[in-house]
């Protein structure tokens, strides 16, 4: 039997308890308005049109407006506001007063008042011809409601400005209504902005049409919002605000905010002026959060002392405020734990570690870059290493600005309250450091212009920054601030930590960090690390007191030579790892030999030469002749990681006796350490076996000495392409690898990582590819390549540890990765472990759920 095609309003729908309304089809305001109804809230009749009933209006269909309106009290006020499928999607805004002619405004006049009526029908008139006619705004904004003529002169200007006047006919106002809102939301402008905020590009935008109560007339009127938790801090509070009719144009007369809930001593309360409306309200707030599982806004209206609720939407709140709602839901017994776990973003998590620029604060945005490491500081601008120290030793709060940082500003970002480099991208230096340490970072900014010979910075919009002016980095947006903007502190409370303690019941992947000092290894022990998997130990040589014996080393001619300079770095490296393993109390402590090229220890400018000549007691020309005899054409793919162990294995030497003797002295007063040794940038079989053999030779030298045993495990960085192919090979002398995704990545994509920030985003935003490929591993290319190291390494030994260390290990979608592929550990760098520890459990939860 053939159907007969459904009428043009088929999906325009009433919402009762029983109506065929849906998110999916309706959007969400629509299907919160269904819930309120089923749980018989006092709602005035509303009407949903559906997204296909809005495209058809869009494209010219129009459903029968005047059945719609006629299903409306006679005379009845409408508004329509939009049902997007997620509210952060945005949307047109809400129309309100529809229906509003010359007749209504008399009729309405001895009911509610003369002012008001004209009021209403004014503030409707500049609606209708900002919003729907789309006319000159400068002709209608700024009239006073008060004055006699001003609704006159309004409707005197839209029909100068339309040519026609102001339509009289309810269903055409309505009509017209409907049709912009629903043009304005298929509007290429609109499209791509709602995109931006990660809406499909075939989103749908519903329209809900609603009987108003006008909230004035006789007794007490008015309108208004309440929650029952304060917005910012999640904490149980009734706030909101409440507009009376009688109160507020004496309040904006007197100057005093004609907003009011709770009491207040400098005017009359909602609580005072309705005392039965207010306990209505906190009642139908107080089953609203019960049955609907959430903290919600309702949006009210009051007539005479009657309340009626018009929407009711998810209370609007910060990160700080979301995590402790979801906590107290759940310890209420509204929600579960497992669903107060899924309900927090784990990139807001990454916003309570660190100050932000405050919700609202004024932003004078002077460039853009990437945003590398989370948080906001402000400071004066430096240039270099040695003002951001002399910043810090006057205790005033710095930004030092850099082209590029290297391992010899180290000691300038700890003292700087953040980074900003021209060059760099996500897995630069200063990015992976910033992240360490906890430090905002914007790198790449390539569009404003560093004249560090003139210590100045010229903005795009012409703008001259000079060394000592205040700017504010925002390493959670990646833009750069001039000036500075008022904060918010850094949250951590009881909140934070039951909400991690239920995600890590849930976890099924280890979380280790990258940790380079003892500061480091701290922070990450706060946050709950499951033991450090990146130690790279290269850092620890740029402090003051150790830069001299190394460079000393660099420049020696003979094994001996470099064992004398190297023999005075002992008992440094030595002391530095007792501390790790002890602030890590018998948790596995990963450490990696030396990888950086050697010419990163050495001075590039002439005074640098000159110091380090004096320190040699050499020639100026003899080191600068020996420094630019040691450069590489590509150093990075140069003498580094396990090359430098073969060809100079004195380092290497050293180093495992520093882990070793360090092994026996922290197990003297805690558990015994069994330290995990990891060599770098392996790309075959026989490297492992040449420095595992002098690595163990070590060992035993240090048993003989001591009269103690001890064990270790040996490990390796598969950062190479050629070292995941062979990864069967490597794995039968280790005892783990793990993959080291940022060189990778470089690799793989014969992309340099400090140089690709400046044309990422032209290759995200043309398609080539999905993402920034160091900020969310590639899938497809590299993440492949780990597949084929994984399976390879499993298949000749089985039980293996295989893990990933690269910036990515902090990020969702890459731990997403290393579960699939059956990772036993992630590991990030210390303020990203709690981001991590979020992720792995909803992972793993979503799992769970879905099997």
């Amino acid at each position: 039997m053939d159907h007969a095609a459904p009428p043009p309003d088929a999906h325009v729908t009433e919402i009762t308890p029983t109506a065929p309304v849906a998110a999916a089809s309706h959007g969400g305001r629509a299907k919160c308005l269904q819930r309120l109804v089923r749980l018989e809230m006092p709602l005035p009749r509303t009407v949903a049109l559906s997204f296909a009933t809005v495209h058809g209006i869009a494209a010219g269909r129009m459903p029968d407006i005047g059945a719609l309106v006629a299903g409306f009290d006679p005379g009845a006020l409408l508004c329509v506001r939009p049902s997007s499928g997620d509210p952060d999607w945005g949307g047109p805004g809400a129309i309100l007063n529809i229906g509003m002619t010359d007749a209504r405004c008399r009729a309405l006049a001895p009911r509610i008042g003369a002012e008001a009526a004209r009021a209403l029908y004014l503030r409707f008139v500049e609606s209708y011809a900002l919003h729907v006619a789309r006319l000159d705004p400068d002709s209608f904004e700024g009239r006073d409601a008060g004055q006699p003529d001003a609704l006159k002169a309004a409707l005197a200007a839209y029909e100068d400005e339309a040519e026609e006047p102001f339509p009289q006919d309810p269903v055409v106002q309505l009509s017209e209504v409907l049709r912009s809102m629903a043009r304005a939301w298929e509007g290429t402008t609109a499209r791509i902005l709602r995109q931006a905020r990660g809406a499909p590009a075939d989103a749908g935008l519903g329209l809900v049409v609603q009987e108003m109560a006008l909230g004035v007339g006789p007794g007490e009127c008015g309108s208004g919002v309440l929650q029952l938790v304060d917005p910012e801090t999640g904490l149980p509070q009734i706030t909101g605000r409440y507009l009376s009719q009688s109160q507020g144009r004496e309040a904006l007369e007197r100057g005093l905010p004609s907003l009011y809930l709770g009491r207040d001593p400098r005017g009359p309360s909602l609580e005072e002026l309705a005392p039965q409306a207010f306990a209505d309200l906190k009642r139908h707030a107080a089953r609203m959060r019960e049955r609907l599982r959430e903290e919600m806004q309702i949006e009210f209206t009051i007539e005479d002392g009657r309340v009626h609720i018009l929407d009711g939407i998810r209370v609007p709140r910060s990160a700080r405020a979301g995590l402790r709602i979801a906590v107290r839901l759940a310890e209420d017994g509204v929600i579960s734990r497992q669903e107060a776990v899924m309900r927090i973003e784990p990139r807001a998590i990454s916003e309570l570690l660190h100050r932000q620029v405050a919700p609202g604060a004024p932003r004078d945005v002077i460039g853009r870059g990437v945003a590398a490491s989370p948080g906001a500081a402000s400071g004066r601008i430096v240039f270099t290493a040695a003002d951001a120290q002399a910043s810090a030793a006057r205790d005033e709060p710095c930004i030092l600005v850099r082209r590029e940082t290297t391992p010899e500003d180290i000691r300038g970002m700890h003292a700087a309250s953040a980074v900003l480099t021209e060059r760099g991208g996500m897995t630069s230096h200063a990015a992976v450091i910033g992240r360490g340490l906890g430090l905002p970072c914007v790198v790449g900014a390539s569009r404003i212009r560093f004249h560090f010979e003139r210590r100045q910075i010229a903005c795009a919009d012409g703008r001259l920054l000079r060394e000592g002016d205040t700017i504010t980095v925002d390493g959670t947006t990646g833009e750069i601030l001039a000036g500075s903007p008022a904060m918010v502190e850094a949250a951590l409370d009881d909140a934070f930590t039951t909400l991690m303690d239920w995600a890590d019941a849930h976890r099924d992947i280890a979380i280790r960090t990258n940790a380079d000092t003892p500061a480091d290894a701290l922070t990450a022990r706060n946050f709950a690390a499951e033991g450090i998997g990146l130690c790279r130990t290269e850092h620890m040589f740029f402090e003051a007191d150790r830069l001299t014996p190394m460079r000393e080393m660099i420049f020696a001619d003979s094994p001996e030579d470099r064992q004398e300079a190297l023999a005075l770095l002992l008992p440094m490296q030595r002391g530095d790892f007792v501390e790790l393993f002890r602030i890590m109390e018998g948790m596995p402590v990963c450490i990696r030999l030396f990888d950086p090229p050697l010419h990163k220890f050495l001075p590039s400018d002439r005074a640098g030469l000159r110091d380090l000549a004096e320190a040699l007691d050499m020639a100026v020309s003899d080191v600068t002749r020996r420094v630019e005899s040691m450069g590489e054409y590509n150093p990075m793919l140069g003498l580094r990681g396990v090359r430098l162990g073969i060809t100079v294995p004195e380092i290497y030497d050293m180093q495992a006796r520093a882990i070793f003797e360090a092994t026996l002295d922290a197990s003297r007063d805690g558990a015994p350490v069994v330290p995990e040794i990891m060599l770098p940038l392996v790309s075959a079989r026989r490297e492992v076996e040449i420095v595992r053999a002098r690595i163990d030779a070590v060992a035993a030298a240090v048993r003989a000495e001591r009269g103690r045993d001890f064990t270790y495990r040996l490990g390796v960085m598969v950062e190479t392409p050629r070292a995941c192919l062979r990864a069967g090979d490597i794995a039968q002398h280790v005892h783990f690898l793990s993959f080291g995704t940022n060189d990778l990545t470089q690799m793989t994509y014969g992309l340099s990582r400090d140089d690709a920030g400046r044309f990422m985003q032209a290759y995200v935003a043309e398609g080539v590819f999905r993402e920034d490929p160091f900020h969310v591993l590639d899938h497809e290319g590299v993440g492949e390549l780990v597949k084929i190291g994984a399976d390879r390494a499993r298949h000749a030994r089985p039980g293996i540890t295989l893990s990933i260390c690269g910036e990515h290990g902090g990020n969702p979608d890459s731990i997403a990765f290393c579960r699939a592929a059956g990772m036993d550990y992630v590991s990030c760098s210390p303020f990203r472990v709690p981001v991590a520890r979020l992720a792995a459990a909803q992972l793993a939860i979503r799992d769970a759920l879905q099997n």
